[in-house]
């Protein structure tokens, strides 16, 4: 693949007005998932790095308080204008950091501005409270403040996605940003930093400091850090909670999933096993928090459905990322293909269902790469590990059901609790679903499609905290109560 110009622009770090090639925490070379090949050199931030970027951040942050509402509106606005100019290059570096195919990456960058559109409304709208003080003509006047600077630690598998979901909320919210990305996907971060200064921010409101663990260890354990948000896995969550402890500092989490994709005898089955496969092992690879890996399928309709859902998977085209026709890519790095490649030998060897397509690495033209075939096992138990751990890769279950009860109890059966997705043409069955499923957000015959307007987030082992709507303001806000009395 010949380089592209682009990548040597957003190999850097972006900490106030400077752009830093050189870094104290060395440098990575990044590898494009689909060849296998380095494409560019990654300065990596370390602690003295992060210091710099917190400073510059809280410096940032008493500006952009002391501005109007009117205007911090218009220039959340202009950065949504200036993202939205550059979609095709940020759509470039989206492929280019996690081989995410080219037909879905614009599709990041567009989120992205929809966030910043409606988080720049909530600007001037964020309204506190009044309340009597009994016994007295006193009052409680009670408003949400920023916490200064907000630590966010965005993940490889759509760092677009995650800056518009945590940092267009805190921006609005008052708070400077000092963005963490992983090594192995900093590039479209990088860009977006780019952007904001282009747009008109402040220098310093927004700090892009793409970095390993131990450049999070520092943003985490930084003083001058107010609030954490992560996106990410559990096992790195864990860590983190560890770090901030120290502290005492707040934390909101979106974490993994095992999710579970209910197919009722009455739905519409063509729609039903596309979302299915879409939402499985397709999108991402499989390399998504939201991909609905366990689909559970009425007895009834148990053999079509595998037959339509394997016939979705067959004919679906994986290849370069960079060609518009493709619509599955490789896994991120060759040692998750590995480690996936493990857990389906695993599963076939210990008879843990059927393999009824896929399993292999792909070779041919695409050998160098790290593609997986979209793999299906069927007839899986719901105790299994291949169940009940998170692939995070091309790799679904399906199992049959007999009862709606028992669709519930199995889909529940989980230590996560992200999103569910069901299908049903029964309206009140479809409530049903929504009340008795244990998860953040319910998909009703729809694939995954988070929208601004809508909170976002994790039962149990999938974090807390919520992204979207009025509750992802507030998540970057903390409450103040001013009590004043007045004479007679």
């Amino acid at each position: 693949m010949t380089p592209d110009p682009m990548l040597a622009a957003a190999a850097a770090l972006l900490i106030g007005d400077e752009r830093i090639t050189d870094a104290s925490g060395g440098a990575y070379e990044h590898v494009f998932p689909g060849t296998g090949t380095v494409n560019a050199t990654i300065p990596l931030a370390g602690a003295e790095e992060i210091d710099a970027a917190v400073r510059s951040a809280s410096a940032a942050q008493r500006e952009w308080a002391a501005l109007s509402p009117g205007r911090r509106h218009d220039l959340l606005r202009a950065l949504a204008r200036a993202v939205e100019a550059d979609a095709e290059t940020l759509a470039r570096l989206n492929v280019h950091d996690y081989a995410v195919p080219i037909a879905m990456s614009p599709g990041q960058g567009a989120m992205l501005v929809r966030f910043l559109d409606y988080y720049a409304g909530w600007v001037d709208k964020a309204t506190g409270e009044i309340a009597p003080v009994a016994g007295s003509h006193d009052i409680n006047m009670i408003q949400r403040e920023p916490y200064g600077v907000v630590g966010v630690i965005v993940p490889w598998n759509g760092p677009l996605v995650g800056i518009a979901m945590a940092v267009a909320p805190a921006l609005a919210a008052g708070n400077a940003v000092v963005i963490k990305p992983p090594e192995l996907a900093p590039l479209a971060p990088v860009r977006f930093g780019e952007l904001c200064r282009t747009a008109g921010l402040p220098a310093g409101l927004v700090n892009v400091v793409p970095g390993g663990p131990a450049a999070g260890e520092a943003l985490v354990r930084h003083p001058g850090v107010g609030k954490i948000h992560f996106t990410g896995s559990g096992a790195t969550a864990r860590k983190i909670a560890v770090a901030a402890a120290d502290g005492l500092k707040p934390l909101s989490f979106e974490l993994g999933g095992k999710s579970a994709n209910i197919v009722f005898a009455d739905a519409d089955l063509d729609r039903a096993a596309g979302i299915a496969a879409f939402m499985g092992p397709l999108t991402q690879s499989g390399q998504s928090c939201a991909c609905g890996s366990r689909i559970l399928v009425e007895r009834s309709i148990y053999p079509e459905f595998q037959e339509r859902l394997v016939h979705a998977v067959r004919n679906a085209s994986i290849g370069d990322p960079f060609d518009p026709s493709t619509q599955m890519g490789p896994v991120i790095s060759q040692s998750a293909a590995d480690r996936i490649l493990g857990v389906i030998k695993e599963a076939v060897s210990q008879g843990t269902g059927r393999l009824i397509t896929g399993g292999n690495r792909v070779g041919g033209p695409l050998a160098d790469g790290y593609f997986i075939e979209p793999t299906v096992f069927a007839d899986v138990p719901n105790d299994s590990p291949l169940a009940r751990i998170e692939t995070f890769g091309p790799v679904v279950s399906v199992m049959p059901f007999d009862t709606e009860d028992e669709a519930v109890a199995i889909a529940n059966d989980t230590e996560y609790g992200l999103v569910a997705y069901a299908h049903t043409s029964d309206f009140a069955r479809a409530h049903r679903m929504v009340r008795r499923l244990q998860a953040g957000s319910v998909w009703i015959n729809t694939f995954s499609d988070i929208q601004p307007s809508g909170p976002y987030g994790g039962y149990k082992r999938s974090g807390y905290g919520r992204l979207g709507g009025i509750e992802g303001l507030h998540e970057f806000t903390q409450v103040k109560n001013a009590r004043i009395t007045f004479d007679g």
